[in-house]
């Protein structure tokens, strides 16, 4: 009789489970006749804000130390296996969301991102700490990652005549995410306490509100209706299929490893930056006249992120006018001259200094918001989303790479008894040197050859794949 109960309580749910994947499908995801695509920008960047919040863990590090005893790079966890999770998710479910629609793909990230933060709260409460690792770390970075690439592709088919400028307006909100999570964080923490049980509160009251803003962009995401394209874009410059690249060939493209290395690169000199900015403009300048106080040495990391919020949309918009491979020689080629000028100049100008790590920072985040339309330009909208996860692994080997860099080269100095800049001087020509190797690779970069494109009629097929054909290569 139990089992049976059982049985009859499975049928009960069919129906609702049934009504809720039908909402969520890629069928019931077509727009209505008149529907703006402005609607489309604000539904990506509703789930953009909300996973943006990752740039924002440092702010729980110093209550997770004090109150379950932690050092500082075991509470560093949840957010190391949060980005390495972002990059594997993006990859291995890549083609599930080109399968399945954005509104199935930002459902699922709005789930795994706010009850990562339930799990977390749990973790906290009950002072174990595998379960914030759990939560924050492996269930809301697999919400990260789906939720970074689901509406890529949508943003790129409702805007073919500006792809740079759709993508960039979406992922600027990845950026600017801390913004709005730093401040609420901080005063959620001062409200319920520093303590296991006011982190755990912050966790949850986080995770109700993000499921709330983010079903706001499940909500209101549309895809365009086949074959439409907006008014402004001639026919003659409408996609074709003859342009169209699977995801699974795209991987056997020397183009997309090309684009994987100018991407890691890229962002391999950006985040070592961000990633210690506040202790290294304090230790630049220590001992001078211009030495930086905690208070400001914050405001940098500030500043830093509105450079990187920024450099997402005003990049990435310059790259519908320049071109893709332009901007990339920008980012690549400057960066390299900035990181020369701090390594030159040392603390010899404040000023200087904070403006070259800015440009820098800009360029990291011009780069994430640009690559969607540089994949767009090589492989087609067929199966970018999917392309688009896949080169995101890039992201993972650099966030791993480029902290390490920096911080063990000025742990060393340290330990030789090296002050100022000297730490640091060392890994900053390092990351010259791997924006010179980001910069070959882009100027390697040419259109795909024709062998590798799909064939019409299956390029049509609204990437309907089945899973042997979306499998990673």
């Amino acid at each position: 009789m139990r089992l049976l109960r059982r049985r009859l309580a499975v049928f009960r749910a069919l129906p609702v489970c049934c009504t809720v994947r039908g909402m969520l499908a890629r069928s019931r995801t077509p727009s209505p006749q008149g529907w703006s695509r402005w609607l489309v920008p604000p539904a990506a960047l509703s789930i953009h804000l909300a996973i943006g919040q990752a740039y924002a863990w440092s702010v729980f590090k110093p209550p997770l130390e004090s109150s379950l005893g932690l050092s500082g790079t075991a509470s560093a966890l949840p957010f190391q296996l949060a980005i390495v999770m972002l990059g594997l998710s993006a990859a291995f479910g890549g083609t599930l969301v080109e399968r399945n629609g954005p509104r199935w793909a930002m459902a699922v990230s709005a789930v795994c991102f706010s009850s990562g933060f339930l799990v977390a709260a749990l973790g906290a409460a009950t002072r174990q700490y595998w379960l914030v690792v759990l939560g924050y770390g492996f269930i809301g970075g697999i919400g990260l990652g789906i939720g970074y690439i689901s509406p890529v592709s949508t943003l790129i088919k409702w805007f073919p005549d500006r792809p740079g400028m759709a993508t960039g307006i979406a992922i600027m909100g990845f950026g600017g995410g801390a913004l709005i999570a730093a401040p609420l964080s901080t005063q959620l923490l001062s409200s319920f306490g520093a303590d296991s049980a006011g982190i755990a509160r912050t966790f949850l009251v986080m995770g109700a509100g993000y499921a709330v803003f983010m079903t706001l962009g499940v909500l209101l995401v549309r895809l365009p209706p086949d074959g439409w394209r907006p008014p402004s874009l001639p026919a003659s410059d409408a996609p074709t299929a003859t342009h169209q690249v699977s995801a699974r060939n795209a991987v056997r493209t020397p183009q997309f490893w090309c684009l994987w290395v100018v991407l890691c690169m890229n962002v391999t000199a950006g985040i070592g930056i961000l990633e210690k900015a506040a202790p290294m403009i304090r230790d630049f300048f220590a001992g001078t006249t211009s030495s930086v106080a905690a208070p400001a040495a914050a405001g940098f990391v500030g500043l830093l992120s509105l450079a990187n919020m920024l450099g997402r949309i005003l990049w990435s918009s310059a790259s519908d006018v320049l071109g893709r491979k332009n901007v990339y020689r920008a980012y690549l080629g400057l960066g390299a001259l900035m990181y020369l000028l701090i390594a030159l100049t040392g603390n010899a100008s404040k000023p200087l200094f904070i403006i070259c790590a800015a440009v820098i920072l800009s360029f990291y985040g011009g780069g994430f918001a640009t690559i969607p339309a540089y994949l767009k330009d090589l492989f087609g909208t067929y199966q970018v989303g999917a392309i688009h996860g896949r080169l995101l692994t890039a992201w993972s080997t650099a966030g791993v790479l480029g902290p390490l860099i920096v911080n063990a080269i000025a742990d060393a100095q340290k330990h030789a008894g090296r002050t100022g800049p000297a730490l640091y001087t060392t890994s900053f020509f390092i990351m010259i040197g791997l924006l010179a190797v980001g910069f070959a690779a882009n100027e390697l970069v040419r259109p795909v050859h024709p062998r590798h494109h799909e064939p019409p009629a299956a390029a049509g097929e609204s990437a309907l794949l089945t899973p042997e054909e979306g499998a990673l290569s």
